[in-house]
């Protein structure tokens, strides 16, 4: 089981989703409970033993899991329907070698099946709970998609940044500094950045908020990641040119105020978007 886990609320029900082998399983255990909250486990062992579900999750290992048993699968399906006949998740997992359905121990415990098998369980619990399970679901995945593609743009300026640091300490840097000098001209070519940018210091963003972790950067927008990323790449440039500190600030406070301009302009994103569809 993946260590990565998230809660959706549907119908007011706390739903647990976890990353096994990087796909999303839901717990058919949450599921169960906004229906019955004392049998959870009854629930689940009588939805497991019925025909269909059995038909569902025996073709849904055969289109995805190579090492699935389809005698085994063959034998739990020739007995569903008997009044005798019972099933239980571990059962299932157990004797075919399932890996749609997985049971959990530990904080995050209960059984769980991958998010195709879990939208039909939940359409036998209530059409209605699986129609906002799925809504909730995409939800969670959405603002997924979106943290991504920050932490993406903020890797890229970080990335940039070491192309940065390369241009002053190959430019810059006199002979035989110590580290101290090193870091002081390093985060001193930093705020170049900062300033240009954000018109503050990475001192003067802590000493006005000491109660936020990280750094100016960390809180910075999307927008701001972008020209951030630009004008990195502009002050190296700027210093294997070798301009003046004080030439660069202007330059790339006059460059920040342009593209922050562009970038914060509906007109202008569209544009972006359109050459990036393009």
């Amino acid at each position: 089981m993946g260590k990565k886990s998230s809660k959706i609320i549907v119908k007011h029900s706390e739903i647990t989703v976890v990353q096994v082998n990087e796909q999303d399983y839901i717990s058919l255990t949450d599921i169960a409970r906004h229906k019955k909250s004392d049998r959870t486990d009854d629930l689940i062992r009588n939805w497991i033993r019925n025909r269909n579900t059995i038909e569902y999750i025996g073709i849904w290992e055969q289109l995805n899991n190579p090492d699935f048993k389809p005698v085994e699968f063959d034998g739990f399906r020739k007995e569903a329907g008997l009044n005798s006949f019972t099933l239980t998740p571990k059962q299932w997992i157990e004797q075919t070698n399932a890996m749609g359905i997985v049971s959990k121990a530990g904080r995050y415990g209960g059984t769980y099946a991958h998010k195709d098998i879990a939208f039909e369980f939940a359409t036998w619990i209530s059409v209605e709970f699986k129609l906002y399970l799925i809504k909730e679901f995409q939800r969670l995945k959405e603002n997924e998609l979106g943290k991504l593609e920050w932490n993406i743009k903020r890797q890229l300026t970080k990335i940039n940044y070491r192309i940065h640091t390369d241009a002053i300490k190959e430019n810059l840097l006199p002979q035989s500094l110590s580290k101290q000098q090193i870091s002081h001209v390093y985060a001193s070519e930093a705020d170049v950045l900062n300033m240009a940018l954000f018109g503050k210091t990475a001192k003067q963003w802590r000493h006005e908020n000491p109660d936020k972790d990280g750094n100016i950067r960390d809180y910075a927008n999307v927008s701001q990641l972008v020209c951030l990323a630009n004008l990195e790449n502009l002050n190296a440039v700027f210093i294997n040119e070798g301009y003046e500190q004080s030439q660069r600030l202007e330059k790339l406070n006059q460059i920040a105020i342009q593209q922050m301009q562009i970038l914060l302009d509906d007109r202008g994103m569209k544009r972006l978007e359109v050459g990036d569809e393009q």
